[in-house]
């Protein structure tokens, strides 16, 4: 199985099977070409946000073609779910919609933002076995510390998690006809200690999601 494994940072991307594989000389995004379990793995690290991630699969999926898409990384708790590491169900878009005056009204990418909200979010490929939580992750650009917004995410999304990648990703597989799957582990709760969190953590949390794809990717 040809597999395009995309990180946003070089942290998250670095820690997944370190010392393995061979780069990729002159590409953009920077790919780390790695054989593991009957499988080839493309690891790509695309920069922080939608665009960068959708524009990354697209062309690695151009170059290289695809049989499945995948995300490892970090994200922020909304809510407080037992756990330190998800497989991620289900994702939406956070910041697609209408500004009205008493709150942001949400609706799926490439919708009209009119009319009542709706959401459609993009489902995974169904968890192989990993044992993992199972989450639902809104993204969207922009780094989430308030804790009235992140409360506002899960009540009008059911979000447990948020990032500023994996929604693109899952909303790009989908129109290419691919699977898509997601680990995320959480550095932070999305609130007034995000940034001092984020750093503290973004090491041991890229390197919980990176071992878990690891092991999810030897079921495959």
């Amino acid at each position: 199985m040809q597999i395009l494994l995309l990180a946003a940072l070089d942290e998250e991307a670095d820690t997944f099977l370190p010392g393995t594989g061979e780069a990729l000389v002159g590409t953009w995004p920077p790919v780390r070409r790695i054989e593991t379990d009957g499988h080839t793995i493309l690891l790509a690290t695309t920069g922080i946000g939608k665009v960068n991630i959708a524009t990354a699969a697209a062309r690695l999926h151009m170059l290289h073609g695809a049989d499945l898409l995948a995300t490892i990384g970090t994200a922020g708790k909304l809510r407080g779910i037992q756990g330190d590491c998800f497989y991620l169900a289900q994702a939406v878009q956070h910041d697609h919609g209408a500004r009205k005056a008493e709150a942001f009204v949400h609706y799926p990418p490439g919708a009209w933002p009119m009319g009542p909200a709706y959401t459609e979010p993009y489902t995974a490929l169904p968890d192989l076995g990993l044992m993992l939580p199972h989450a639902v992750i809104a993204s969207g650009d922009a780094f989430i510390e308030d804790p009235a917004y992140a409360a506002h995410l899960v009540a009008t999304l059911n979000a447990d998690l948020v990032d500023m990648e994996t929604a693109a990703l899952a909303q790009y597989a989908r129109r290419v006809g691919l699977p898509w799957l997601g680990i995320k582990a959480t550095t932070d709760d999305a609130n007034h200690a995000s940034t001092g969190d984020f750093h503290a953590n973004l090491r041991t949390a890229s390197r919980r999601a990176a071992d878990a794809m690891a092991a999810l990717i030897a079921l495959l």
